[in-house]
């Protein structure tokens, strides 16, 4: 299967730790921003993206312990592509969701950093 048809098939398959957030994310409830998920990056698919923002969040199971190197691999090339990525655990996402989308926040509004002199 492909990367478009797999995320389609992941869209219809979210887990619940991937519908709470997707709740607060979706149709610019979020600070008026526009995410989208389960998004194919080049090789990857990502559960969550803000475009805009160049913002990547990740909803980690427990087989992400197991796929360590996989997911380092994965972060380098998606900040490669200049996209900051943000993880979070399954269980945080479940059972601390005001904190996790607080912490989004935090990124989302942070100042950028100035640009370099020419």
């Amino acid at each position: 299967m492909d990367n478009l048809a797999n995320a389609k098939a992941m869209r219809s398959g979210q887990t619940p730790a991937e519908q709470r957030p997707w709740y607060h994310l979706r149709a610019h409830r979020f600070l008026g921003l526009k995410f989208k998920r389960q998004k194919p990056m080049g090789p990857y698919i990502v559960d969550f993206i803000c475009v805009e923002r160049h913002l990547v969040v990740q909803v980690d199971g427990g087989q992400h312990c197991e796929q360590v190197a996989y997911d380092r691999q994965r972060d380098q090339w998606l900040a490669a592509q200049g996209l900051l990525v943000l993880r979070f655990w399954n269980h945080d996402v479940l059972n601390r969701t005001e904190s996790v989308l607080e912490q989004i926040r935090l990124i989302v509004e942070a100042p950028s950093p100035p640009a370099p002199l020419p």
